[in-house]
């Protein structure tokens, strides 16, 4: 099976903004007409100040034609920034990304005639123009023939059940519907290679369902995805390989089912309590056979998230349920499972998703 995606060394910096007190951005804007040179170099050194942030840092990894890849981390871990790079969005500031063969620098753009891109959190498509005319006019884009891009938007359209809603304007759709349109967007020109970043985020449960359901129609249909997405269950679901990614770097590459089997001769013990501090925190990680001992503390419910990393999860728990109750500690739910994709997770980076 040949490579339809190569990413060698890619990197991308940015300049590091640093902070501007509230007396010179005010100043700033009262200048902003005038600005002399010494402002001007002054205003260069706020923005750049000598240094860069490194959104990606020397990532590697490869992608087999009709293979879903998921690209899995947290917000800020450099997802969207590698999916804009191999879009030809963003150029790297070092590294090689081939796609089918083409260099995505030096052949930007027949690479972009053969990619389906859809982006996160961004407007990608025009809410004023009904969904059959967005996907018309993005037909039009990609040099089809005003027919054919009638005859292809009508497929779609009927594809991803809106033929009922194609002559609305996008602005009257659900979020669920916007993203179907999108994703409509992105395979007018048939492409053989989706790049799709958050794919389902915002969507509730049905419609971020469907969606799935989709891109698992379209590997079906022999197509490459790279899927990115900060939802372990999607990842497990979807992706036939797994990248883990943060701070910018791949910490792990493999199947899900591989990843998982790292975690083999662990338990992972969860409980929800009231009460909790960070005194008590450290008296169970005191306990032995405990690798790790995360704690989220949810808003909604005033309850603490406890999960424990333990290679001998029956027999520690006796221990744990004894340091929470001496310390009079309510315990609500304990449970013990085996280890899952955001367990892995948590192993390699010691913080979950949940964490900034």
């Amino acid at each position: 099976m040949s490579q339809a995606l190569i990413i060698e060394g890619l990197s991308k910096e940015f300049p590091r903004r640093q902070k501007i007190g509230i007396k010179e951005r005010f100043n700033n804007i009262l200048h902003r007409n005038q600005p002399s040179k010494s402002d001007q170099s002054k205003e260069e050194r706020v923005i750049n100040g000598g240094k860069t942030f490194v959104a990606v840092d020397g990532v590697n990894f490869s992608i087999q034609q009709g293979e879903i890849f998921g690209l899995l981390g947290p917000n800020g871990a450099g997802k969207t920034t590698t999916i804009k790079m191999i879009s030809t969005l963003l150029e790297p500031t070092r590294g090689k990304i081939l796609v089918n063969g083409m260099d995505a620098v030096k052949d930007a753009r027949r690479v972009r005639q053969t990619l389906g891109t859809v982006l996160s959190g961004e407007r990608s498509i025009y809410w004023k123009l009904t969904g059959r005319e967005n996907l018309e006019y993005f037909g039009a884009l990609y040099g089809m023939s005003r027919e054919k891009a009638k005859v292809r938007a009508a497929d779609l359209l009927e594809r991803l059940e809106l033929s009922k809603r194609g002559d609305e304007l996008v602005e009257s759709y659900s979020s669920g519907m916007k993203q179907r349109i999108a994703l409509g967007k992105a395979l007018m020109a048939n492409p053989q290679i989706l790049l799709l970043d958050e794919p389902t985020v915002g969507l509730d449960p049905q419609a971020a369902r469907r969606l799935r359901e989709i891109i698992l129609e379209l590997k079906g249909e022999g197509r490459t995805v790279l899927l990115t997405t900060h939802y372990m269950e999607e990842a497990d679901i979807l992706s036939d390989r797994i990248a883990i990614i943060d701070q910018g770097k791949i910490i792990a590459l493999a199947s899900p089912t591989e990843l998982k089997a790292e975690l083999s001769e662990e338990r992972i013990i969860q409980l929800t309590v009231r009460g909790f501090t960070e005194a008590i925190k450290e008296k169970i990680a005191a306990i032995g056979n405990i690798q790790k001992v995360l704690t989220y503390y949810d808003d909604s419910h005033e309850t603490w998230q406890i999960t424990i990393h333990s290679s001998n999860g029956e027999e520690t728990i006796a221990e744990i349920i004894q340091v929470l109750t001496s310390e009079k500690i309510q315990i609500q739910n304990v449970n013990v499972k085996d280890p899952s994709l955001e367990d892995v997770f948590i192993h390699l980076t010691g913080k979950s998703l949940r964490e900034k």
